[in-house]
């Protein structure tokens, strides 16, 4: 397979989930043969709250060859701002709830001189996409991988968690719901909340159930909902879209959006469940057989070539960064709840 595959990250330094995928992307297809890049303007950068080694690009500018694929957030889209002008190009997108946010009203989405691929990480995500965008060719599944080895179970305390940081109102809701029912006695309750990707694997290998709140505007897949499972935790909550495709799992049960009470009487009755153990173990075997690194690697690849398929040439790309003042005035607005949404783990 000839020419780079070339991401364009973001230098966060607090835990987003979409930023570990974007690495764990690189990692795959540079163990799979592909000369692949995460490209960020500073020289040397590194996310530190996850074990990060991939080969990296830097600057604010980069010359990409005639089979150089270049491939953008959905979040740094914009109509007027073509990072890679009749160069070749893929939007990878995780929420796809969110595609259109900073360019609501394009035609021929996403406005550029070349149609780009499009990505995405749920079967919910193709299915609203394809809707959405029809003119472009339709969007390919990426199904995420979930490692197997770092989540993973221990011996099981009784226990609640969840994460605060996509629901904060509910979530503290949620919390005196459960401490003021007389089942949670004895019950640690948890709340995950920035913590590395080290340390969420630690709080889930003994967490008995894990309640889904996810984000208001929707979820592009869920990353905490396919750890916990992975993680052996029974799992409740809202699917949100891209998330329901996990509720399939023998180990999850879901809960219409927005019913806290319900959802709270829900994690209380799965604390106690008769056969948990025969659910959690049947519930971490069905995330495993689905998403892990060969069925993504798989994907990646069938997507990559059909991304070099498409129309491109040799051409100087921009860091979608440079723009970021812009695209900050335009998301502004939602800059909490979508940096909420964005944090899956």
């Amino acid at each position: 397979m000839t020419g780079r595959v070339i991401y364009a990250g973001f230098e966060v330094q607090y835990p987003v989930g979409g930023n570990r995928l974007l690495t764990d992307h690189v990692a795959l297809l540079v163990a799979a043969g592909v000369d692949a890049y995460r490209w960020s303007p500073t020289p040397g950068f590194r996310y530190s709250w996850f074990a990060d080694d991939v080969p990296t690009l830097s600057g604010a500018e980069l010359d990409l060859g005639a089979e150089d694929l270049l491939v953008v957030p959905e979040l740094v889209v914009l109509p007027d701002r073509d990072p890679a002008p009749g160069g070749r190009k893929a939007i990878f997108v995780q929420g796809h709830f969110m595609t259109f946010l900073t360019c609501p009203d394009v035609d021929l989405y996403p406005g550029w001189s070349t149609p780009p691929a499009l990505w995405t990480i749920s079967r919910d995500g193709v299915d609203v996409l394809s809707r959405a965008i029809p003119h472009l060719p339709p969007p390919r599944l990426v199904p995420n991988p979930i490692d197997a080895g770092v989540f993973r179970p221990g011996v099981k305390v009784p226990s609640i968690a969840w994460m605060s940081r996509k629901r904060p109102s509910e979530s503290a809701l949620l919390k005196q719901i459960l401490r003021n029912d007389p089942r949670s006695a004895g019950v640690e309750l948890r709340d995950v909340r920035g913590l590395s990707h080290g340390e969420v694997a630690r709080v889930l290998s003994d967490t008995s159930v894990f309640v889904a709140l996810g984000a208001p505007e929707g979820e592009g897949f869920g990353l905490p909902v396919a750890e916990a499972l992975a993680s052996g935790c029974l799992v409740t909550g809202y699917g949100l879209g891209g998330g329901d495709e996990l509720f399939e799992a023998p180990s999850a049960w879901p809960v219409a959006n927005l019913r806290t009470v319900e959802l709270a009487d829900r994690a209380l009755e799965l604390v106690r469940l008769p056969d948990a153990d025969r659910l959690r173990a049947a519930g971490r075997r069905w995330l495993v057989d689905r998403y892990n690194a060969e069925v993504t690697t798989k994907a990646l690849l069938t997507a990559v070539e059909a991304a070099r398929a498409l129309p491109g040439e040799a051409t100087r790309a921009i860091h979608p960064s440079a723009w970021e003042e812009e695209l900050m005035r335009v998301i502004a607005p939602y800059a909490a709840p979508l940096a909420a949404a964005g944090s899956q783990s």
